[in-house]
């Protein structure tokens, strides 16, 4: 039992800190604005390439981990993500901030994320035991957003900025060890179809060829648009509705705090019932929580309900969207395919960090974005519906 469950909490330990650094960077964006030459759209510009980055960074990661292990890939997107969060406070052009959040950061997150995390799991725990596994390591990252979103607000308060951001670059190299205890002794990727070899393009092909997956990664474009424009801009609307900046690092925290118990019950729930229709109703539920949150009266309370609320159905889409990924396809090429899914994810996320700066520039509000974000909720329950839940061969594309 000690061997399937001590990989999964380094696993767990290597994504809470790679995605509770990328809660905090937002969190830096008022610091950034007043100290150098840079405006909030283009702080906005840069967060929406961080996010594409990071979907693509998922996918090479997976390719790296599913060619030359697991833990290669890891320690490489651990090194690129902590020279990334150093290098900003450097930055005073928007090349710059681009390079270093957008792409160094972002990518090296991407890389050290959830494509090649949960791949190094798969290979480590019982097939019938997968879900249940890849519920616990999001939840671990969760605690990530937990504990490092309203640390990292209090520091940035009492000590500024670029003291937060050094410390979360020496946070993220304090889990390099880690990598060791997640490496893969085999070599040879099967298929899982007929027992043959594949290779990875193979793979992505068949993986193309199939509606079921294509619906899936559809979806994920809405999970990563609500995703991004939440973790980007929820301090833009807090401030846009005159609440103290502390409200910023609690909500992500009740946000993180919450979403443990929905990965959880998400892996316990997609070990026993229906993946596809989990989906469809965590998406119909985000729609209607962003709606009455815009009908409701914007107090500290409120926020933190709707705070609440969100980390419930926040990235409870991930354990079976991986999950059906590997249902569908196998274990081999998982961290190439489920890193695919994330790249449409964060082509999603780009659209939900870049409108939200935008519309608020030239509109004053968010309210808009908002709207999209429920339209799309409702597009992502109906797309799932079709999904079959099943082992793809040829004969069934």
């Amino acid at each position: 039992m000690f061997l399937f469950i001590f990989p999964i909490i380094c696993a767990c330990i290597i994504v809470a800190t790679s995605f509770g650094s990328r809660q905090i960077l937002p969190l830096t964006i008022d610091g950034i604005t007043n100290d150098r030459a840079l405006d909030y759209i283009t702080l906005s510009f840069a967060f929406a390439v961080g996010q594409v980055i990071w979907g693509f960074a998922n996918y090479i990661g997976g390719m790296i981990a599913d060619k030359f292990g697991d833990e290669k890939a890891l320690f490489l997107g651990i090194i690129l993500s902590a020279l990334g969060c150093y290098l900003i406070q450097y930055c005073d052009s928007t090349i710059e901030i681009v390079i270093a959040v957008g792409i160094l950061s972002a990518g090296g997150a991407g890389i050290a994320g959830l494509a090649v995390a949960m791949s190094a799991v798969n290979k480590k725990v019982p097939e019938k035991k997968a879900g249940l596994a890849f519920g616990v390591l999001n939840a671990g990252g969760s605690l990530g957003q937990t504990f490092l979103a309203p640390i990292g607000i209090i520091i940035i308060i009492n000590y500024g900025w670029i003291f937060a951001l050094n410390c979360l670059s020496l946070l993220l190299l304090l889990t390099l060890p880690l990598t060791y205890f997640l490496r893969d002794h085999r070599v040879i990727i099967k298929s899982s179809l007929d027992d043959k070899k594949i290779n990875i393009l193979g793979m992505i092909k068949l993986a193309f060829q199939t509606p079921s997956y294509n619906f899936l990664a559809l979806g994920f474009f809405t999970c990563g648009f609500h995703v991004a424009f939440i973790s980007t801009h929820m301090p833009g609307v807090i401030a846009y509705c005159g609440l103290p900046t502390s409200l910023s690092g609690w909500s992500l925290a009740f946000i993180g705090f919450f979403n443990i118990i929905g990965s959880l019950f998400a892996g316990w729930y997609i070990s026993k019932r229906s993946k596809k229709l989990f989906l469809s109703s965590i998406y119909l539920s985000r729609a209607l929580i962003v709606l009455v949150f815009l009908i409701s009266p914007k107090t500290e309370v409120t926020f933190l309900i709707f705070s609440a609320l969100l980390g419930v159905t926040y990235l409870s889409t991930v354990p079976p969207t991986a999950a059906l990924v590997s249902k569908m396809f196998g274990p081999s090429c998982m961290g190439t395919l489920f890193g695919l899914a994330l790249f449409s994810h964060q082509i999603g996320a780009f659209f939900g960090a870049y409108l939200g700066g935008y519309f608020f520039t030239i509109t004053g509000e968010y309210t808009f974005v908002w709207l999209i974000d429920i339209i799309l909720a409702i597009f992502a329950a109906i797309i799932h519906l079709p999904i079959k839940e099943k082992l793809v061969t040829t004969s069934t594309i």
